[in-house]
């Protein structure tokens, strides 16, 4: 009786080490998945308007894209707080920053709604890429959703992807409309909101 009695503990002993064993190395995995996860990141962003091509056959009178029209665009990542409402861009399609570009932006999707004539609510539904540095597909982030012609008024938008240090990114993204640059094409403020 006593034999089964000592067997009794030292089981329980056994199971209760491999509780904590597995408690220990459970919290030591999530607080590596918690260092992998990239925290928020701020940027502008500065599309050169000379890139942007978009669907000739689906345009109002005046020549600007209609609901329907699609599109791709590419431009300039900068540091947070580099650009104003029309900075960023010369109107050759240049960087005005060239030392301060920090990666590339490529934009494709669809003018919607009022599309080309819009001053405000959503006139864009976009797949946004977010190339940082100069080795290609090395650390990218991707974004998609509206776009808001609303100057100053921020928008969310969802993070579907990345690679690099943002490979298991997702969450939500903020974008908000600074202004049109001199090549007239969008200045950008971006916020990266990564869950964790």
């Amino acid at each position: 009786m006593n034999l089964n009695k000592n067997r009794s503990v030292k089981l329980g002993v056994l199971g209760l080490l491999v509780a904590v064993m597995a408690t220990v190395a459970l919290l030591a995995f999530g607080q590596e998945v918690f260092a992998r996860q990239p925290a928020m990141l701020e940027f502008d962003v500065a599309e050169d308007m000379n890139r942007f091509i978009f669907d000739q056959d689906v345009v109002y009178e005046d020549g600007y894209p209609a609901d329907g029209s699609s599109f791709i665009t590419r431009g300039y990542i900068y540091p947070a707080g580099t650009l104003t409402d029309s900075n960023g861009v010369n109107p050759d399609g240049s960087p005005e920053f060239p030392e301060k570009v920090i990666g590339e932006w490529i934009c494709q999707g669809y003018m919607i709604n009022d599309a080309g004539h819009a001053t405000e609510g959503v006139w864009v539904f976009s797949t946004q890429f977010f190339q940082f540095g100069n080795e290609n597909g090395a650390e990218t982030l991707v974004t998609t959703g509206y776009e808001l012609a609303d100057i100053g008024e921020a928008i969310s938008r969802a993070i579907t992807g990345g690679t690099g240090e943002y490979n298991d990114a997702r969450g939500e993204s903020e974008q908000t409309l600074l202004g049109l640059n001199a090549s007239e094409g969008v200045n950008l403020r971006v916020k990266i909101m990564p869950n964790r």
